[in-house]
């Protein structure tokens, strides 16, 4: 449907206007994507919203990095006091942090109140 091979870029977004599909570059620093085997990190990705119509999708580029174990498991001590804190990476504070200018304590409060979701944590902040 969008082939897009020789369109003009401009066109193509007036096109997707027309049919209701927002288009966002974002600023992404990093991106982490958690899976069974490890942590997919993307430093640096060129990252694209699109929102169409409600429902919305991101697009990530970039070469990732497996880390295997993950962030989780750089934890120091493991209790419980600390479970709520292991929730929430220090990185994803960082990111939310750095995007939106707020406190870390403002940021990971935000992740908190969206169960770890960056952009919606940048959306509650901005």
């Amino acid at each position: 449907m969008f082939g897009g091979g020789g369109m003009n870029p401009r066109k193509m977004k007036q096109m997707m206007e027309q049919m209701g599909i927002d288009v966002e570059e974002l600023e992404a620093s990093e991106v982490v994507i958690r899976t069974d085997e490890g942590d997919l990190v993307f430093d640096a990705p060129s990252v694209t919203k699109m929102d169409a119509r409600g429902q919305e999708t991101y697009q990530v580029l970039g070469e990732p990095e497996l880390v295997e174990g993950g962030a989780d498991g750089a934890s120091d001590d493991g209790d419980e006091a600390e479970s709520a804190d292991d929730e929430i990476p220090e990185a994803d504070v960082e990111i939310v942090s750095q995007r939106t200018g707020a406190s870390p304590e403002a940021a990971r409060e935000a992740l908190e109140e969206t169960d770890g979701d960056l952009a919606a944590a940048v959306d509650r902040l901005e």
